[in-house]
């Protein structure tokens, strides 16, 4: 499981690369507190259970990382681990289950990055293989 930050003339890129489709979108969650702040410094107190729907895996990642967005904008709060239970399609949707921990978010103590204004679909993509997926997303900034 692993992230990196691709080059973009504006916003912030990232690629990960992990072995299920649940662990890529626990590691683009971790990618985007890393946008935000050092993880690191993120302890993991307060639980908060997140569960979204989408028309295609694309609109799924970006419900999840929306989620994430908008507990940081409303609540103040920062997470640093990520448990994504099962992702799974029934009829026409995909649906995500999951928990995240974190705590508020304390300048004091959390090193100010970059803000990020949305997700967005430009330039995103999802490539599964046998043993591999592979995430592309682009934050705006």
């Amino acid at each position: 499981m692993s992230f990196r930050f691709l080059e973009h003339t504006a916003d912030v890129k990232i690629e990960v690369i992990s072995r299920t489709r649940e662990e890529a979108f626990e590691v683009a969650g971790q990618a985007m507190v890393e946008v935000i702040t050092a993880i690191s410094k993120v302890d993991a107190k307060k639980k908060k259970s997140i569960a979204v729907t989408g028309e295609d895996l694309y609109a799924l990642l970006y419900e999840w990382l929306e989620a994430l967005i908008v507990l940081f904008g409303a609540e103040g709060l920062i997470f640093s681990r990520f448990k994504v239970h099962k992702i799974e399609q029934k009829k026409n949707e995909w649906h995500l289950a999951g928990e995240v921990w974190g705590e508020t978010f304390d300048i004091n103590k959390h090193p100010q990055g970059t803000e990020i204004k949305a997700i967005t679909y430009s330039e995103m993509e999802i490539q599964e293989e046998e043993s591999k997926v592979r995430l592309q997303f682009v934050f705006d900034i």
